[in-house]
């Protein structure tokens, strides 16, 4: 399927604010149809929203609020027992309208239009979006999938190969008299990896905290059980919990209110001994894909950091160190910090925009 239109699933998200049960299967069938039609067809648009994301009949009313407020400017008239016609919307929460109005200008495609907004956002730096940029972000931050890394359980399954299981072939041959039968083969069983996430909310870091922020929510709602979020700054704080609230504002608020060190100052080497002294020690680390979101600058002597970071490697499946300044053009790792910790990590990405993120994902899925 072709990548949704950010404005489609932004209406999805206000049904969903309004009271429609818009869950991802109606809103996948909904952004389906969408791509079969006419965008720029008003009627269209809105009797394949009408059946593909409402559930019953009482949403109906509230969808044609809806739609009315995200296609129109004018609010919505109500007819008894008539369903009111809608008239060309103006789609600029859609897609941008090209510019110049002339007998020669040539008109363009607005899905391309749309597609090709969305393409160059993804790449724009984290720290350098407008706030309508920001708010388009959170759209596409919406239509990310995270996939948890599978790892081996100490169960095992039935399965056509695999090592024989002598207590299930033993079993079936007693159940059978004593008669020879097939042979069962069990395999190990596969189940989620953990992901620990440590984000630096440092003075340094503060124009993409709230970006990676919202980044952790996501891939903490995929997984709930699966995922732990920390920040990183003049002392460590786990904000886990708050983050696996569904409303990204409401969880964004929550664990604002929770980290009281935003925006200060850094203590990394200190920072990560204690995360390794409460948690990772005590397992949270232990054969987890750990990933430290920072800019790696670091205060003082660096001997701290790189003996926590050794030790975080050593407990760790994967360490994979996120920095946003990776992603310029003729960036070099001197800084300090990372200099340290360079040789106990396995990969030094970039975190900078959506396509880093994005990236992120598929290796901590491959991890």
């Amino acid at each position: 399927m072709p990548t949704p239109l950010p404005g489609l699933v932004g209406f999805a998200a206000a049904l969903r604010e309004a009271g429609l049960r818009c869950d991802a299967h109606r809103v996948r069938a909904y952004l389906d149809a969408v791509d079969q039609m006419d965008i720029a067809d008003p009627r269209r648009l809105y009797w394949a929203g009408r059946v593909a994301l409402c559930s019953e009949p009482d949403d109906i009313p509230r969808y044609d609020e809806a739609f009315a407020a995200w296609f129109r400017d004018e609010p919505p008239v109500r007819q008894r027992n008539a369903l009111p016609v809608p008239t060309p919307p103006r789609i600029a929460a859609l897609v941008t309208q090209p510019s110049g109005t002339g007998e020669g200008t040539e008109t363009q495609d607005p899905l391309s239009v749309a597609a090709t907004d969305a393409e160059v956002l993804r790449h724009r730096d984290l720290a350098e979006l407008t706030k309508a940029e920001r708010r388009h972000l959170r759209e596409l931050l919406d239509t990310l999938r995270p996939v948890p890394a599978p790892r081996p359980s100490l169960r095992y399954r039935t399965a056509r190969r695999g090592r024989l299981d002598a207590s299930r072939t033993l079993r079936a041959m007693l159940a059978g008299g004593g008669e020879p039968g097939r042979l069962v083969h069990a395999r190990r069983r596969t189940r989620a990896r953990r992901t620990v996430f440590l984000i630096d909310v440092s003075g340094s870091m503060k124009p993409y905290a709230d970006a990676l922020l919202r980044f952790a929510h996501v891939v903490v709602r995929a997984a709930p059980s699966d995922v732990e979020v920390f920040t990183l700054g003049t002392r460590l704080t786990r904000v886990t919990r708050q983050l696996r609230q569904r409303d990204p504002e409401r969880a964004m608020l929550d664990a604002a209110g929770a980290v009281p060190d935003f925006a200060g100052g850094t203590r990394l080497g200190e920072t990560l001994r204690v995360f390794l002294d409460r948690w990772g020690q005590r397992g949270m680390a232990r054969r987890a894909t750990v990933v430290v979101f920072s800019d790696g600058w670091e205060r003082g002597d660096t001997t701290p950091l790189g003996e926590a970071s050794a030790r975080l490697s050593r407990l760790a499946h994967r360490v994979f160190w996120v920095n946003p300044h990776a992603g310029h053009e003729g960036y070099q790792p001197v800084q300090s910090g990372i200099a340290a910790v360079l040789p106990h990590v396995d990969r030094l990405l970039a975190g900078h925009s959506l396509a880093t993120l994005e990236r992120l994902l598929r290796e901590t899925a491959h991890a």
